[in-house]
């Protein structure tokens, strides 16, 4: 692993991976900045390296876990686990990041984004997007992966398939953000690949969409200072990004609520001079909403790590790095 992160220094998408995924530390509850405990609780705990999420069918939750190479559900009101689907290919432990790292729902089936898998990093299995047809059944429909490798993008990259790194389903297809090849990516579900925006060396990780929108979080490279975490939308027609807000230190996703609001979910501040691929300071995440001026305001602060977030009614829903989520009341 320290060995892929010398190749390129100046690429921050492996030490934005590393940065979401490695070092498990213990999550404080009620911090000091903590909200308070009426409006943040833990609803689960023990999933196995939960990255990625979504809302699917039922209304409930579902998450991918990199380390074990499944699908969990989660009901948002009790917490209550089961196993959705399982058998992907697992994160490579000689990489320590990778696997299972997204899904989203297209017309009722589940599709599942899994990345740093394949030969370029010692695995075996394909970089893409797997359809699942079944709780231990999975077919791939996008190699993504030797797609990147056919086109490579035109900024510095390490890693020839890339590192992609959210999902999200559009107009009968799924969009794909590539956080070390900087781009946005769309894929037809008969694996067709096409590229919608470049980006500069900003690192894009979660996205939305509305009215035909996308709304991506950068989470800008390392040391991943406040200005560099920015929310921009690009469209079909407009490819070129837009910024609409900034300030909040490496953002990993980005989802609207009931209201019309944005907000933006921030892993917390990373210390200068740390090595690169090195977590974020511990209990420093937050979750942040957009303002109209394009400035965030703190709804939830003292998180620790947190790398994905859903908003079901009045609630969001935050994915940690080791495992837990936690349900955050809305302000109204």
């Amino acid at each position: 692993m320290r060995t892929i992160i010398r190749a390129k220094r100046t690429v921050p998408l492996l030490a934005l991976a590393l940065t979401l995924l490695a070092g498990l530390i213990t999550p404080a509850a009620a911090s000091a900045t903590s909200p308070p405990r009426h409006r943040i609780h833990l609803l689960t705990s023990g999933l196995q390296g939960g990255l990625g999420s979504t809302v699917g069918p039922g209304g409930v939750l579902y998450v991918t876990e990199g380390e074990a190479g499944k699908i969990t559900r989660v009901d948002p009101r009790t917490g209550h686990t089961s196993t959705f689907a399982r058998g992907l290919p697992k994160r490579i432990a000689s990489v320590g990041v990778g696997g299972a790292m997204d899904i989203a729902f297209v017309h009722q089936t589940a599709y599942v984004l899994v990345t740093l898998v394949g030969p370029d990093v010692g695995g075996t299995d394909v970089v893409g997007i797997y359809r699942i047809d079944g709780k231990n059944r999975a077919t791939v429909i996008a190699d993504i992966g030797s797609w990147s490798i056919a086109h490579p993008p035109t900024t510095d990259f390490f890693v020839p398939s890339g590192v992609q790194y959210a999902m999200q389903s559009s107009r009968g297809g799924l969009l794909v953000t590539d956080g070390h090849h900087n781009r946005l990516l769309w894929v037809s579900l008969d694996g067709g690949i096409s590229q919608i925006a470049t980006l500069p060396n900003v690192a894009p990780t979660g996205l939305d969409l509305r009215h035909h929108r996308v709304y991506l979080a950068e989470a800008g490279p390392v040391p991943h200072l406040p200005a560099d975490g920015k929310i921009v939308t690009v469209t079909r027609r407009s490819p070129v990004a837009q910024e609409i807000a900034s300030g909040a230190p490496l953002l990993v996703d980005v989802e609207f609520g009931p209201d019309g609001k944005l907000y933006a979910l921030s892993q917390g501040h990373f210390t200068p001079g740390h090595p690169e691929g090195s977590p974020a300071d511990p209990d420093t995440g937050t979750l942040q909403r957009v303002d109209r001026s394009g400035t965030m305001s703190p709804v939830a602060t003292g998180l620790d790590r947190p790398t994905s977030v859903e908003i079901i009614g009045h609630r969001a829903y935050v994915v940690t790095l080791d495992g837990e989520i936690w349900s955050i009341a809305l302000p109204r």
